[in-house]
């Protein structure tokens, strides 16, 4: 499925902008109707069309739906970028690549594992989220902006606390923003901790990815060597090495001691 999804990927992008163009063009249709004068010209009967926004309200709510399908459509990468699915999804991929089983587990399970694992993570984040923003706005005690403002925090507070400080500095630096303006963690601009979030992400998943290789690189070299030494150069090492390492991930019960590990690292 997702080969299939990466190989149409263009063609999937370009089939939804239509549908959020066309949706678009109907709401905007459908709601500027009654504001819609038709005038017929009596020298020669031509029909002159105009249309009108009214007081606002109309193209208001076109644009509120306008930005609710924006957001619904960047709610995967929100997902991707502001959570603990990064950090993650790239040591199961490391793991396998280590493992020398290409395929085994195939995408779909690793990517499956990691958005359960990621809610499991951001599970108390995700409550804070619910419980201050999501329920007060259902409510109409708050507006949108508030919401925005309220729901935001604990996602800052989680991606602060994974984020390095050189990674913030050398963003905050490409910014141009200067440091004495940064009072608290809340005059930091969203725009400067997600790709800082993001980059130190991407360090720890290859700590963590270069620390699973080792013990199974030992177990390359160690076949490697024995069968240049039986003079078996023709036989590719892989073919062997890879049922020893299988065997060793296994009796070192080795999902369990990266899942477990891995978690605890956002801890």
């Amino acid at each position: 499925m997702l080969r299939l999804l990466n190989k149409y990927r263009k063609s999937v992008f370009k089939i939804l902008l239509l549908l959020v163009v066309i949706s678009t063009v109907s709401i905007i249709t459908s709601s500027s109707a009654s504001a819609t004068d038709i005038t017929t010209s009596p020298n020669n009967n031509s029909i002159n069309i105009g249309i009108s926004a009214g007081n606002g309200s109309d193209m208001s709510s076109v644009l509120q739906m306008l930005l609710v399908l924006t957001v619904i459509s960047l709610a995967p990468s929100i997902l991707i970028m502001m959570t603990s699915f990064t950090r993650i999804v790239i040591v199961l991929h490391f793991t396998r690549a280590a493992i020398g089983t290409q395929t085994v587990p195939p995408n779909q399970i690793i990517i499956g594992l990691s958005l359960f694992l990621t809610f499991f993570i951001m599970a108390p984040t995700f409550t804070q989220v619910y419980d201050s923003a999501v329920v007060p706005l259902s409510n109409n005690e708050i507006t949108v902006q508030q919401a925005f403002d309220t729901g935001i925090k604990p996602l800052r507070v989680f991606m602060l606390k994974q984020t390095s400080k050189k990674d913030l500095d050398t963003f905050l630096n490409i910014n141009k923003t200067d440091p004495g303006s940064i009072v608290s963690e809340d005059d930091i601009p969203l725009t400067v901790l997600i790709p800082s979030f993001v980059i130190s992400e991407l360090r720890i998943a290859f700590i963590i990815g270069f620390l699973i290789y080792l013990p199974f690189i030992v177990i390359d070299m160690v076949v490697s060597s024995t069968l240049m030494s039986m003079g078996m150069m023709m036989l590719p090492p892989t073919t062997i090495s890879t049922p020893f390492k299988i065997l060793l991930f296994v009796m070192a019960d080795g999902w369990n001691l990266i899942i477990g590990n891995l978690v605890s690292t956002f801890y």
